[in-house]
């Protein structure tokens, strides 16, 4: 705040003798200039006592007190006991007020930053952060089956119109892009196949390798995945903007368990909805590796479908489709989790949800491989 018009002499100073300095003109941000560095050049002798006289001060503002006090601060250090005389009332008070927050930053310096971490370190911060995260999506878990436990017990608590708004959002809309791609997908198996099969004149296996491939593992696969980037990145963002706008807080104000009206609809209607785009996606799959055979390798689709019924049996058809729910519940418990872990802006809400998509396609693989350990092992 200055005190007087700015129609004054720009700052300046003089030192009329090594212990006296004059101050003239107006001291604020307009008419300062370059005075902070032309003050750097001014010093007086250590021991005796030095005045700084302020009485050709005309204007003053807070910037200009500061950076008085910078330089009387500098000049004290030299060992100059300084005294200012000379200022105007509203002036002096002014002083008084930004030496107390010069003290107050001298008193406590800004912390030091915190040195580099080497190697082993930055390991150790991770591999705690992990199992702190781990950890926390455990607990979520528990609280998710606690609340399907009350639903069990009282059914009427379960909201049925968001489970069936969930399935048509999660499972229908979503048919299009799941068909497109495990069409392609099916097409490329039986491309690739095609040429090592025709080598050793076993064109018909074409069917054995679509079908197993696509219903045992591509299929569930491809479809998992598919849904997590489009549903999974939705139930994060959807609740990572509830948690910043507060929403999620407002319902617990007023008693209603946010797992129970925004997760386990969620939960349930993918759980419904993954296997039967599964099936869905195995139909496509089976379609474009027929239309590809019979371009590549001339087998009809009679053919076709008379080899693949011999080729798969049930249990591969069943093996595929029970992945499906598994996934689904690691899709929706790490998409709401990521969500409910949103904090701050905006910011947070796109970092959580990138967070949900990598996290739910990295688990499912992972799910996947340990299914295809446990059926070797069960010689599935």
């Amino acid at each position: 705040m200055a005190m007087k018009p700015m129609s004054v002499e720009p700052a300046a100073f003089s030192q009329a003798s090594p212990q006296s300095i004059v101050l003239t003109g107006g001291w604020t941000a307009r008419g300062m200039g370059d005075i902070e560095q032309r003050l750097r050049t001014a010093s007086v002798l250590a021991g005796a006592e030095a005045v700084v006289d302020g009485a050709g001060v005309e204007a003053l503002d807070t910037a200009g007190a500061w950076v008085l006090q910078r330089l009387l601060g500098r000049m004290r250090g030299e060992g100059a006991p300084l005294a200012v005389s000379g200022l105007r009332p509203p002036f002096a008070r002014l002083m008084d007020t930004v030496a107390v927050a010069f003290s107050d930053q001298a008193a406590h310096p800004a912390p030091a930053a915190p040195p580099a971490q080497n190697v082993f370190e930055r390991v150790g911060h991770a591999t705690a952060t992990a199992v702190e995260e781990a950890f926390a999506m455990l607990a979520f878990v528990g609280e998710i089956a606690a609340s399907l436990a009350r639903c069990v017990v009282h059914p009427v608590r379960l909201r049925w119109r968001p489970v069936l708004f969930n399935i048509r959002s999660a499972g229908f809309d979503a048919l299009p892009i799941v068909g497109l791609l495990s069409f392609l997908l099916g097409v490329v198996v039986a491309y690739q196949g095609a040429d090592q099969l025709r080598q050793y004149g076993a064109n018909i296996f074409v069917a054995d390798l679509v079908g197993v491939s696509m219903l045992r593992e591509f299929a569930p696969l491809i479809t998992a995945i598919i849904v997590a980037g489009r549903s999974g990145s939705a139930y994060a963002a959807q609740i990572g903007t509830m948690a910043v706008t507060e929403e999620i807080d407002a319902m617990r104000t007023i008693g209603i368990e946010p797992q129970e009206m925004l997760v386990l609809p969620k939960l349930i209607a993918l759980v419904i909805a993954l296997p039967l785009l599964t099936v869905f996606a195995d139909v496509l799959g089976v379609l474009g590796g027929m239309i590809m055979a019979r371009q590549q390798l001339g087998v009809g689709y009679t053919e076709f479908l008379d080899r693949f019924v011999k080729a798969v049996v049930t249990s591969t058809a069943l093996t595929g489709i029970g992945k499906a729910p598994v996934f689904a519940a690691i899709i929706a418990v790490t998409g709401c989790y990521q969500g409910f872990r949103t904090k701050g802006g905006a910011d947070s809400v796109g970092r959580q949800t990138t967070r949900s998509v990598v996290q739910s396609i990295f688990l499912v693989i992972v799910a996947d491989a340990l299914f295809s350990i446990a059926f070797s092992a069960l010689d599935l």
